[in-house]
C-alpha cells in the first residue's frame, strides 16, 4: 500500500482540486492507497473542507493538530500515522504535481532505493526564492556532503522503514535526505514538474529561512561529530590555546625586552573574552540539541499534539 502524506496550513482554496488530481493518479496506479492530510492548525475552512471530501472517499484520513506546529511536525505526524509500505509526501499548494508520484515509486523499486527526492529543475517561483534556494542548496551540499540538487522540494517517496524512528523538529524536514544518507539509506532523485501556486498565499518567509540555516548547522554537526564531539571541541580549544599562548609569549617578551606593561591592553582582554563567550554559546547550542534528541527520543514524546483523527 502507498500512503500519501500532505501537510497543510490554510489551504482551503486548493484542497478540492488537489484531491481530484491526486485521486485520479492513485486510481490509475491500481494499488491500495490512503491519503493522509495533516491539518497543521489551520484557521480558515480547511478542516471543514476536508471533512466534506472524506464523506465521499473512505481512503482519506485526517490528522488535526490542536494548533500550528510547523511543516516538520506535520510531516513527522504523517510518518507516524501512515500505514503503507511506501510513503509519498507533497505540498497542498498544487505546486507539486501528483502525476510524478508513479514514476518516483517505480524508480524507488527499480533502482532499489530507500528514498527518491523530487528535483524542481524548472522551478516556477519568484526570482528571490530561486536565488535563496540555490544558495541554501549549495551550502547544504557543502556542509553535509549530500549530493541531491533540491532539499526544499516536499515531493518525495520513501520506504516506510527509512523514516521509522526519525527525529524531526524545527525545520528538519528539508534535511531528511541528509539524515537518511548519514544512517546508510540509499537516496536518489527524480526531475519533477513544478507549477506556480494555484491559489492562496505562500507560507515561506525569512523566519523559516533563518531557522532552516541553524538546523542545517545542527545536521552537519550531527553527521560529522555525533560519535566524536571531542574532535571539534579539541580543535577549537587547541586553536584558542595556541593563539592565547602565542600572544602571551609575545607580550611577556615585550615586557622583558622593552619594559612594556601587560595590564594596559583592554582590547586584548576584550577579544579573549569574546572568543571564550563565542565558544560557550556554540557549545551550549550543540549540547541543547543533544538534550532535545534525548527528550523526544527516550521518553517517546512528540513535537506535536493531535486534537482528533478522522
Amino acid at each position: 500500500m502507498i500512503s500519501i502524506v500532505i501537510p497543510l496550513y490554510n489551504e482551503e482554496e486548493n484542497i478540492q482540486e488537489l484531491c481530484r488530481r491526486l485521486i485520479d493518479v492513485l486510481d490509475s496506479m491500481r494499488e491500495s492507497y490512503e491519503v493522509l492530510f495533516v491539518d497543521d492548525g489551520s484557521t480558515d475552512g480547511s478542516y471543514a473542507r476536508l471533512l466534506e471530501i472524506k464523506k465521499n472517499n473512505e481512503n482519506i484520513k485526517i490528522v488535526k493538530f490542536r494548533r500550528n506546529f510547523g511543516q516538520t511536525a506535520a510531516i513527522h505526524a504523517g510518518f507516524d500515522y501512515a500505514q503503507g509500505e511506501i510513503i509519498a509526501t507533497l505540498d497542498a499548494d498544487l505546486q507539486n504535481d501528483p502525476q510524478d508520484i508513479p514514476d518516483m515509486a517505480k524508480k524507488l523499486n527499480d533502482l532499489d532505493l530507500d528514498v527518491v527526492c523530487g528535483w524542481r529543475y524548472q522551478r516556477q517561483d519568484k526570482f528571490h526564492k530561486k536565488i535563496l534556494s540555490r544558495f541554501a542548496n549549495g551550502l547544504r551540499r557543502k556542509l553535509t556532503g549530500e549530493s541531491i540538487h533540491d532539499s526544499g522540494c516536499t515531493l518525495r517517496v520513501y520506504r516506510k522503514e527509512s523514516v521509522r524512528d526519525l527525529d524531526l523538529y524545527g525545520e528538519m524536514h528539508r534535511y531528511i535526505p541528509a539524515l537518511l544518507t548519514w544512517r546508510g539509506f540509499k537516496v536518489g532523485e527524480h526531475r519533477v514538474v513544478h507549477h506556480e501556486r494555484y491559489r492562496g498565499q505562500t507560507k515561506y518567509n525569512w523566519r523559516r529561512l533563518t531557522r532552516g540555516f541553524f538546523d542545517l548547522v545542527v545536521v552537519a554537526f550531527w553527521q560529522r561529530y555525533s560519535f566524536r564531539p571531542v574532535h571539534i571541541f579539541g580543535i577549537l580549544g587547541g586553536i584558542l590555546a595556541a593563539a592565547g599562548g602565542a600572544i602571551v609569549t609575545y607580550l611577556v617578551g615585550e615586557k622583558l625586552i622593552f619594559g612594556a606593561q601587560l595590564a594596559d591592553r583592554p582590547l586584548f582582554i576584550s577579544s579573549i573574552l569574546m572568543a571564550i563567550m563565542g565558544v560557550q554559546f556554540i557549545t551550549t547550542g550543540i549540547l541543547a540539541d543533544i538534550m532535545v534528541k534525548i527528550y523526544y527520543g527516550q521518553n517517546g514524546r512528540k513535537n506535536y499534539l493531535v486534537e482528533r483523527v478522522v
